[in-house]
Parts: C-alpha cells; structure tokens; sequence
C-alpha cells in the first residue's frame, strides 16, 4: 500500500484561491514600494553558513536551516569530531551553506560585493522566500515571505518618517485598519543597560525584554536572572515594564529615567523627532505607539526599532517590523554605511486580512468568463470571442469537453464565475452568442459582430 504522501511541519500547499489573495498583498506592496522609489533586487535562497552566522544572536543561529555537503560528507570528519557529538564543531566539517533566515543579511552582503555598482544612498525592496528552523504555531512558519525596503547610504532620520508612511500606505490599501506601529531605539535599551549597572549584558537583557509580551514580566525577570543579570539591576528596570501614557509622556518619563545616559538621551531625542513630523505629516491607517520593551532580539540594530502590531481584536505575533543598522555591512568588510529597512509579514497580513474579511470576491476570482462546449462547431466560435477577450484582458475559457450542461454550469458555479456564454445550434446559426448573469440568473443575447460592446459593457462591470 502507497505511503499517504505529507509536507513538512511548518510549510504549506496554497490552492488557486489563495495564490490570487497572497498575490494581491503582493502587488499592493510591490507598487507603494515603487511609488517610494525603491528597487527591486533578488538573492539566492542559500546563502555560506560563514554569511550568516553570527548575525542573528545565538537564538537566530540555533534556527538556521543549514545544508549538508554535497557527496560523502561524514567521510571527511576526522574521529575526534564526530566522536564528541558536539553540534557545534560537526557543523561546519559537514555543512558550509545555510538557507537564508533574513532578506537584511544577504541584502548587506549584496551591497559588499555589488558597491561599485550601486548608486549610494540605495533604495531596494526584495520580496522572496526565508526558512527558519521554528516551531511551528498560528502565525509562524518555517517557510514563509518576507517583503523587505531598505536604504542604505542615508543617515537622515528622514528614511525613518518615510519607512513609517510605506507602512501606513500599504495598510490603507489594503484596507487594514487599526495597525499599530510601535516604536522604540537601541540606543535607549543601551542607556537602560548603562543606567541600571548592566551595559555589559545589553544583548542578554534585550533579547529578555523582547519576550515581555509571551512570557510575561514574571517569565522576563527568571530569564534576567538566569543570564546573570542581578536582582539590584532588575529592581532598577520595573517601571519600565509598566509605564503608561501618551508617547509624549512615554518620551517624557524615558528622558527623566536616562538623564544620566547620553546615548540613552540621544535615542529619546531621534524619537522626539520622529514623532513630531509624522505628527505634522499625518498618516491615514496606523497608529504609533512608544513601547520601551520592543528589542526585536537581533543583534545588528542600532537605532530605531519598528514592530507592527496587527489590530487589537486580532491574536497574532508581529505583521511587520524593523529598524535601523549603522554598520550591518561593516561584518563583511564595507564600513561606516548607515541602513534602515522595514519587512512585511506577507503570510501574516494574509491571516489577519482573512480574519477581518477584507477580502473582496473580485480578488479571488480566477475566471470572468465561461464558454460552454456544445460540439466542435460551438466551441470553434466560442474560441474565436475568447481570443477578442482575453487581447481585451478578460479572463476567459472554454469548457473543455461537451459533458451534459448540468455538469458544466457546475464546474462555473465551483470556479465563482460571474458570467456564463452559451452557443448552441441556434446561437451558432444566427452568428450570436448568450451571456448568463450567474448572480442574477438572467441572460441576453448578442451579436457576435457586437463583441466589442459587450467586452466595454464587461470590464465596466467587473472594475
């Protein structure tokens, strides 16, 4: 008996239903990131394993999916090695290649190796597949997309306002409402560390702050604990896990919490300014939100941290997110480049846009128009419209046997299609053809000679 075949946890198949929806996030992003000058680039799906670790935090290299070696690569393992069962000195004797777990590193990488090509500063989006070695739940993939803007070559915190906009645009096209864009900086967790006596351990109490929101404040202050950060330092941080009020109050009780910090001042400071243009520019969808316990856990921020929050009544982890890297391309040997960059969560918004309902039937529908087949003769002229119509970009098709109608206005009615087209003897011999309104259940009849109306008529109708 025939295995039932499976996929792996954490991927999936999508039907002709969902490909259409997956790409209408698709196009609605790709066309504000050109409306916001950004150009398209492509990286390969694997990327050398020395690309990518080490840039992730040791949380992010643990979900690196890596590749074997190609041929015998145990072979090559010398017995002390393979021996030891240690994970992390076997690994890079039998795998030098990992599939990207990010669009920003092998965007950094492009850069290093491209930058005499590249006109600075460099706007580019990317939009493809990432793999990460996850566990799989609602929400979270081990395969999934990301859609990526980055510049790089800027300093100007005006990239910051302008990335805050790209996400508001999108989120109003594709009518998500009621997003929350939170916002917080690197450098204000550094002068948190300074000032709390643990700037040593920055990366450890980050990487616990960012969990606030799945472990709770108690599941925070153990893991703080157990990387040694002290109970004194942690005493110290407690207002911070509950502060409330506006975003100017937040700024205003960070600036007095990070008095004695400059590089935490320095952060208050940019997300002063911020704040203050998006507040004179306005934006139409989404709402801002400071909140001091957002880190992202990765290592090559450093300085404003983005996260976006889906709407309220929606239980889901982030739909976008973000910031600003200073020196990412620095690892690969191209210092002093300034970059920021924000990612959609392409699958994510999809759930939450099916959650919501946002999805209009238009943007499912994979066929306008259905021919019926009644004979070789019927279906020779039904063809002869259907090539007008589909030069006319209407989506259109012919049944392809001459099954009993039953069975073919079945198959319609399956596919969603708006319009029927019926040619029998009597259509054929009057040179016409009749168009069933599927909704309504009515039907007219036309000249062929007339196919140019009724294709107007149509594309009235179905825009």
């Amino acid at each position: 008996m025939a295995q039932k075949p499976t996929i792996p946890k954490g991927t999936r198949d999508f039907s002709p239903a969902e490909i259409e929806r997956r790409n209408f996030i698709i196009h609605t992003i790709q066309k504000n990131f050109k409306n916001f000058g950004f150009q398209p680039i492509e990286t390969p799906s694997f990327e050398n394993l020395d690309t990518l670790l080490g840039k992730y935090g040791e949380e992010g290299d643990r979900l690196i999916f890596k590749i074997l070696n190609s041929g015998d690569f145990i072979s090559k393992v010398d017995d002390v090695t393979y021996s030891s069962k240690n994970s992390k000195s076997l690994t890079p004797e039998i795998a030098d290649k990992g599939l990207r777990y990010d669009l920003t590193v092998p965007f950094a990488r492009y850069v290093v190796m491209h930058q005499n090509e590249i006109d600075f500063p460099f706007k580019r989006y990317q939009i493809q597949p990432v793999w990460r070695a996850d566990r799989p739940q609602k929400g979270r993939f081990r395969e999934f997309y990301q859609c990526d803007a980055d510049v790089v070559g800027a300093n100007s915190l005006l990239q910051e306002i302008e990335l805050i906009q790209l996400y508001d645009a999108v989120f109003t096209d594709l009518g998500l409402k009621k997003a929350t864009i939170k916002l917080n900086h690197r450098k204000i967790l550094s002068g948190i560390a300074e000032v709390i006596g643990e700037k040593h351990r920055l990366t450890d109490f980050t990487v616990a702050l960012d969990k606030l929101d799945k472990i709770g404040k108690e599941g925070v202050v153990k893991e703080m604990l157990n990387k040694g950060i002290s109970p004194e330092a942690i005493q110290k941080a407690q207002p911070l896990f509950s502060l409330t009020g506006t975003n100017t109050e937040l700024l205003l009780q960070l600036k007095n919490f990070l008095k004695d910090s400059e590089e935490g001042s320095r952060g208050v400071n940019e997300l002063v300014f911020i704040l203050e243009a998006i507040d004179e520019l306005g934006i139409d969808s989404a709402k801002l939100a400071i909140d001091v316990t957002l880190a992202r856990g990765l290592n090559y921020y450093t300085g404003t941290i983005f996260e976006v929050a889906p709407p309220a009544e929606i239980s889901m982890g982030s739909i976008g997110g973000g910031g600003r890297y200073d020196d990412l391309t620095g690892i690969f040997g191209l210092n002093d480049v300034s970059g920021v960059g924000i990612s959609f969560g392409l699958d994510r918004i999809y759930l939450v846009m099916e959650e919501l309902d946002l999805f209009t039937d238009k943007i499912g529908r994979s066929l306008d128009v259905l021919f019926l087949n009644f004979g070789d003769s019927e279906a020779m002229a039904s063809l002869k419209l259907i090539t007008k119509l589909r030069k006319a970009g209407v989506k259109a098709d012919l049944y392809p046997d001459t099954s009993k109608m039953q069975k073919q206005m079945k198959y319609a009615n399956k596919r969603n299609v708006p319009y029927v087209v019926l040619i029998g003897d009597r259509e054929l011999a009057n040179n016409s053809f009749v168009v069933k309104d599927m909704a309504k259940g009515d039907q007219k009849t036309h000249k062929s000679a007339d196919i140019e109306g009724f294709i107007q008529d149509l594309k009235l109708i179905l825009d």
